[in-house]
């Protein structure tokens, strides 16, 4: 019998991977990272490496991977669109064959196992906000598919493995989340507004800017799946978790170039095909099963995640990446 907890978090030298690493470990976790590293970044848990219950394992989930371990958080997909359109069919696999493997490794250890789903089940939402019981408004065969029908595909192995073997599952739907770490280049709202204005860009908005985003800030997010985990067999979810505050990308735009002082200027792009126009999470069932709620307020959570990418952007190297000057 083990006596410390032992925890597979897949996808975790991602953004949102990379934070959980550090919650679990701070709790007293055994853990293991998995990440092939396509999105992923050394940087992100480089501060963990050294850490005699962190072990880092460069792998791809689509292939089965034997560890023993008590706990699966199963995070790994890209998860912005500039990165899973990149590759869609790798996407759906990662989803898809990933979540067949992290079941079967569940099923073989007699684990629980989370599930990393996503607000964009959902699709473009007829109902607002969106609750659980919403079985969503999902183009199958748009650009965006890729990501929106592989989750809802692992959803559904989730819980069928639930209803045929009893498997220990809980479902997270993760809203729009944001924070230290996030990728300059993903293509995330929160993200390229930040680097745009700590460059002097224009600032890129999609449409009138009037469609609204929900934003969670990263340690809320976290506090949110790792208390899911803890709850008793019975509470698979799907559960709810993102902030509920809901902000146009214009008022989020006008929010980011005053926080960082910047003169850039706010420009609109037509809008993306299947862009939802409305994402806002119902979180009644997270207050009362998980008695959770976020707490960090949207310009104190951006006001960290501007000092992050401040900081990045002195990096040579990643100015240069991103087409700034070296």
């Amino acid at each position: 019998m083990h006596l410390e907890n032992r925890v597979l978090v897949t996808g975790g030298a991602g953004f949102l991977g990379s934070h959980l690493c550090d919650r679990l470990l701070a709790d007293g976790a055994d853990l293991v990272c998995v990440d092939n590293f396509y999105t992923g970044a050394k940087r992100n848990i480089e501060h963990l490496i050294g850490d005699k219950r962190f072990e880092l394992v460069r792998h791809d989930v689509t292939f089965p991977l034997y560890v023993e371990v008590d706990e699966i958080y199963n995070l790994a997909c890209p998860a912005s669109p500039v990165h899973y359109q990149h590759d869609p069919v790798q996407t759906t696999k990662t989803s898809v064959h990933g979540a067949i493997n992290m079941l079967g490794l569940a099923k073989r250890l007699h684990a629980k196992i989370l599930q990393a789903s996503t607000s964009e089940v959902y699709g473009d939402p007829t109902v607002h906000p969106q609750t659980e019981d919403y079985w969503g408004h999902v183009n199958p065969v748009g650009p965006r598919s890729c990501y929106d029908e592989g989750k809802r595909c692992a959803e559904t192995l989730f819980f069928d493995y639930w209803r045929q073997t009893r498997l220990r599952i809980k479902v997270a739907r993760i809203f729009n989340t944001y924070g230290p770490r996030m990728h300059p280049n993903d293509g995330r709202v929160v993200s390229n507004f930040i680097v745009q204005a700590l460059l002097g860009r224009d600032i890129t908005i999609y449409g009138d800017g009037q469609q609204t985003r929900s934003f969670c800030y990263v340690d809320d997010l976290v506090d949110g799946i790792i208390r899911l985990m803890g709850t008793p067999d019975d509470v698979t979810g799907p559960v709810n978790i993102g902030n509920p505050a809901e902000f146009s990308i214009r008022e989020l735009a006008d929010i980011v170039i005053d926080l960082t002082g910047s003169r850039s200027k706010v420009v609109s792009r037509p809008l993306p095909a299947d862009d939802p126009r409305q994402r806002q999470p119902d979180i009644s069932l997270a207050r009362k099963v998980l008695d959770w709620t976020p707490h960090t307020p949207l310009k104190e959570g951006l006001a960290r995640t501007i000092a992050y990418f401040d900081a990045l952007l002195k990096d040579a190297d990643v100015r240069g990446a991103l087409g700034g000057e070296a």
